[in-house]
């Protein structure tokens, strides 16, 4: 099995410290920056969903509606 498996991930250094869980940053500003970016870009796609559920939900009741009461 190991003969399968690449070696060259196996003894890189790792982005911790030893000593903690620490995440050794070396542009804490850009990542930080980086994660509200894409934190924002999630919301905004989760916003557009909700708006087209909801855009398709009231086309469906405005196309039903008029046939169950007539």
């Amino acid at each position: 099995m190991t003969m399968l498996t690449p070696a060259h991930g196996q003894f890189e250094r790792t982005a911790y410290s030893l000593g903690s869980g620490n995440r050794i940053e070396s542009d804490g500003a850009g990542t930080r920056l980086a994660a509200i970016k894409r934190f924002c870009i999630s919301a905004l796609w989760v916003a557009v969903a909700c708006v087209t559920l909801t855009a398709i939900m009231a086309l469906k009741v405005m196309i039903y509606l008029p046939r169950f009461h007539a």
